[in-house]
């Protein structure tokens, strides 16, 4: 059973931040009049009901599999993924969308101060989390902790933009160029969309490699090369292979062909065969779904 209990506590204090930084959000957008600054509480509250299905999923994962899920639950990670970067990538082009509405209305007057204070909170909040919960993505080698450490990021970035853009337009007040505040705030959410627009989609196409059941190339030529070998030192016919991987899951699957007067002389002189190849190929993690079977038979392969 795959133990997911780490990777559930990180998940509920992302949560327990995600709402905060949404309250935030929402208050400062409000009371600074920035749609920038709204839209990090808009793009937050997304992130808390994306981080609360990963959730589900990460508690199903745990079960490792039941009667009518015989393979596991493995398949649900990079769907929740995929899902998860196609709406941030919609949350995005949303967000472009009113900025295009801002320009074309000739913008509107932000207050600067107080919006810079909002922005600057929110920055270290959301680049401070991005930090703790990436570090412990690559601790665990999980995706779903990759793709919530990849939103906090996100909007750590666009609140960075932010905060660069309203210092720009503090210094233009009351110049020559005053006229052209109005138009800082909807500049700065067409900016940071277009700027975060790709990694959101990069993980969904990512993801969606692994719901379509892509063969991920390492694997795939890792599988052929240590086959190859194999098949040459005993003298085997050939062999063929298929490999995929959902989630932190990899499944391999191949067939060796023999000739029709092979003889293995013992069962236990067959799975000696196969423990070489699962010590080759890295193959006794919980995480590695190998299976290997002898046939004389080339339909069978």
């Amino acid at each position: 059973m795959s133990d997911t209990r780490q990777e559930q506590r990180v998940l509920q204090v992302s949560i327990a931040a995600t709402v905060c930084v949404a309250a935030i959000g929402f208050v400062g957008g409000l009371l600074a009049r920035s749609q920038a600054i709204l839209f990090d509480g808009v793009y937050s509250l997304v992130d808390v009901a994306l981080t609360l299905v990963a959730l589900a999923v990460l508690r199903l994962v745990a079960r490792e599999d039941s009667p009518r899920f015989q393979y596991g639950y493995w398949h649900l990670e990079p769907m929740v993924e995929a899902l998860g970067g196609a709406i941030l990538s919609l949350a995005c082009i949303y967000a472009l969308a009113n900025a295009m509405i801002g320009f074309s209305d000739g913008g509107h007057e932000v207050r600067y101060g107080a919006a810079l204070a909002w922005a600057l909170l929110l920055t270290v909040v959301d680049l401070a989390m991005a930090a703790w919960i990436g570090r412990h993505a690559r601790r665990l080698e999980s995706g779903l902790l990759a793709l919530d450490a990849r939103a906090w990021l996100l909007t750590g970035l666009m609140s960075l933009a932010v905060v660069l853009a309203f210092l720009i337009a503090l210094g233009l007040r009351g110049g020559a160029y005053a006229h052209w505040t109005p138009y800082i705030d909807p500049l700065v959410l067409c900016l940071i969309s277009l700027a975060v627009l790709p990694l959101p989609l990069r993980g969904a196409w990512r993801a969606m490699r692994e719901v379509l059941q892509v063969a991920p190339d390492d694997l795939d030529r890792r599988v052929h090369e240590v086959m190859t070998a194999f098949v040459a030192e005993h003298g085997f016919v050939g062999f063929t292979s298929h490999v995929a991987k959902m989630g932190r899951m990899r499944f391999v699957e191949i067939h060796i062909l023999t000739r029709p007067d092979y003889n293995p002389g013992s069962i236990g002189r067959a799975d000696a065969l196969r423990d070489g190849i699962a010590e080759q190929l890295g193959a006794r993690e919980a995480q590695f779904w190998l299976t290997i079977d002898f046939t004389s038979d080339p339909a069978w392969t």
